[in-house]
This record gives C-alpha cells, structure tokens and sequence, in this order.
C-alpha cells in the first residue's frame, strides 16, 4: 500500500507514503552524472565540480542540501535543461538527447514560471502528448479546469498539472525540485501518493530535491548529501 494507516490519530488529509524498505531496485535504465561541473557565465567561480551521481529504474533518491548550493542546477543538468560546463549526464549509458520529448522530466517549486500564460490548460498538458485521464483524476484535476488560462487557477490546482505533464507516457525519471513545497498537506499528499504510484507501476526512477527531511525520510530509499556529493564534507573533516 502507498498509504500507512495512522491508528487512534484524527487526521484532515492521507498521509504520504512510507517507502518499502525491502523492495529492490529493478534491472533497467540508469540517469548519471559523470564528473558534472557548472557555473552561470564562462567568466563567473564554479558553483560546483566533479559531481557524480546516479538513479536507477525504480529507485526514488533524496538529495538534500543548504540553500544555494546548487542542488536546483544539479536538477536542471540532469534534465536538459542547461549543459554542464564539465562532464556529461548519461541515459543508459549514451549522452541524454536534446531533441524530441525528454525522458527526464524536471518539476519546479513554482509552477507559474513552467507554463506558457498565453496557453490554456489543455495545450499545456498536450505538451508531453495525450494527457491520461486516469492519471488527472488521481491527481484531482477537474476536466473544467482544462480550458482555462494559467492565470485562472491556483497554485496547487497548477502545479498538478506540471506533475501531469511530467507524467507523460515517455517519462523514464522524474527530477522534484521542492515540488510540493508550497502546497497544503491535503494537495501535498495527493500528488505524492499518485507520483509513487506511478513510479512503482512504470518502473520510474526520482530525484527528490528538497530540504524537508521528513518527507525524504518517508518517500526515498537513499538520501545523498550534498556535501558528500561535491567532497566538502571530507575536507571540512580535515580542517581544509
């Protein structure tokens, strides 16, 4: 079950999920990032080097991180959405593609800055192809709602719609970057308990970014630390 019942508690909304501590991670696709680097301008100091990280099929990893230190920008290279300054992100092994739908979907915080507001709800879901109505009503996506303009709705009611539109039928790995951040428990929990699902169904690696530990604690099956990640951790252990 998603869903860990809470006994001789009240509760106003379903909790998220707790991960399955003794699940394997299937054999298939694996995202990487090899020897990763980047910074904002070619004249600007490194924001990061060196970084190396994989997700496998299946697997759902937390990367946690003080503000700042690139963890968003670690996110975007992943995706394709900006190219490292050094490295390269791999998909099964070959360089990821810039052309065509991405199998790496990347949802922001903030879904007012991932839409088109000229565009109504329906072209922006059409985005990533045929929307799945199975998959909007677990979200709790009303069908009025797919003809109106971004501007019309609100941020939980938008940000249902990126996760759905990151949902796409070609998506292989999610990246969440302080996704449900900004929402109430009640929308918090929903898109939560549809994500895993999907996730557990298709086989779909995720990258959670996020600085709630709790959250991580409950949906992830490891948690990198970003100080790990980039070796300052060792350094700072060493007066550096």
């Amino acid at each position: 079950m998603l869903l860990k019942e809470r006994r001789n508690e009240q509760q106003t909304a379903a909790p998220i999920a707790d991960r399955d501590s003794g699940r394997s991670t299937p054999a298939g696709p694996r995202l990487e990032g090899e020897h990763l680097a980047y910074r904002h301008g070619s004249r600007e100091p490194w924001l990061f080097q060196g970084i190396n990280i994989g997700i496998g099929a299946g697997e759902i990893v937390g990367l946690a991180g003080p503000s700042g230190c690139g963890k968003t920008s670690l996110g975007r290279l992943l995706a394709g959405y900006a190219r490292p300054g050094e490295g390269r992100v791999l998909l099964d092994g070959l360089p990821l593609s810039g052309r065509g739908y991405c199998p790496v979907q990347l949802v922001y915080q903030h879904p007012e800055k991932a839409v088109n507001p000229r565009w109504r709800m329906r072209r922006i879901l059409a985005e990533s192809g045929t929307p799945d109505g199975s998959l909007l009503e677990r979200l709790g996506i009303e069908a009025r709602w797919l003809n109106r303009w971004p501007g019309e709705l609100s941020g939980g009611e938008l940000q249902r719609f990126c996760v759905a539109r990151a949902l796409g039928p070609q998506t292989r790995f999610l990246i969440a970057d302080e996704m449900t951040t900004m929402l109430d428990a009640m929308t918090q929990a929903q898109i939560w308990h549809t994500v895993l699902e999907e996730a557990r169904t298709r086989g779909m690696g995720i990258l959670v970014i996020s600085h709630d530990r709790h959250l991580m604690n409950r949906l992830c099956d490891r948690i990198v630390e970003w100080n790990a990640l980039t070796g300052k951790q060792a350094a700072q252990m060493l007066g550096r």
